[in-house]
C-alpha cells in the first residue's frame, strides 16, 4: 500500500512536468495517453522492484514512451507513403495547388483579422501568430488573463464567421467549407 501511495503522490506532484517533458515530442492529442501509460508502467515497475528516484524514472519512462510513439507513427507513415507512390508530375502539380491554397487561406485569414477591433486583433495575433501564452500577453498588454482568453475566443469566433460568410458569398468558391474547418481547427489547436 505504501508503494502505491508513494508512486501516486509522485505522479500527481510531477504530472505537469511530465506533460511538459513530452509536449515537444508528440501531438497534443497523444499526450494524455502517454502520461497515463507512464503512471501504469511506473506502478508496475514499482511492484517488481523498488524505484529510488520515482520522478526521474517517470520522466524517463514518459520520454521513452513518447519517442516510441513517434517512431511507430513514423513507420506507419513510411508504409503508407511507400504504398502511395505518385508520379513526379502529379507531385509537382499537387505541391503547387497546396501552395496556392495555403496562400489563399493565409490571405483570407489576414482579411478576417482585419475585421477585428484593435484590442482583440492585437491579443489574437499575439496568441495565434506569435504563440505567446495568455499570461505573457496579459503581462505585456497589462490585461487580465481572463480578458486575454475572452479576446482570443472572440477573435477566433469572428474570424470563423468571416470565413464562413466569405465562402457563402464567393461565387468562385475560392475557399470551401473543408478549408474553413481546417483553418478554424488549426487556429483553435494552436491555442
Amino acid at each position: 500500500m505504501n508503494n502505491k501511495s508513494s508512486v501516486s503522490k509522485t505522479f500527481l506532484s510531477y504530472r505537469k512536468q511530465i506533460i511538459k517533458a513530452i509536449s515537444g515530442i508528440v501531438k497534443r492529442d497523444d499526450i494524455e495517453d502517454i502520461v497515463q501509460e507512464t503512471f501504469v508502467k511506473t506502478y508496475e515497475a514499482e511492484l517488481k522492484q523498488e524505484i529510488t528516484y520515482e520522478r526521474t524514472y517517470m520522466l524517463k519512462t514518459a520520454r521513452n514512451l513518447a519517442l516510441n510513439h513517434v517512431s511507430r507513427a513514423s513507420e506507419t507513415l513510411s508504409e503508407e507513403f511507400s504504398e502511395d507512390i505518385t508520379s513526379p508530375k502529379e507531385l509537382i502539380q499537387n505541391n503547387i495547388e497546396k501552395q496556392v491554397e495555403s496562400k489563399e487561406r493565409f490571405l483570407h485569414f489576414c482579411k478576417a483579422t482585419d475585421t477585428l477591433s484593435s484590442e482583440v486583433k492585437r491579443v489574437f495575433i499575439l496568441k495565434k501568430v506569435y504563440g505567446l501564452s495568455q499570461r505573457e500577453i496579459a503581462n505585456q498588454l497589462s490585461l487580465s488573463e481572463s480578458t486575454v482568453e475572452k479576446h482570443v475566443a472572440k477573435g477566433l469566433h469572428l474570424c470563423a464567421v468571416y470565413l464562413q460568410n466569405l465562402n457563402k458569398n464567393d461565387s468562385d468558391n475560392v475557399i470551401n467549407s473543408r478549408a474553413i474547418n481546417k483553418l478554424a481547427t488549426s487556429i483553435w489547436r494552436s491555442k
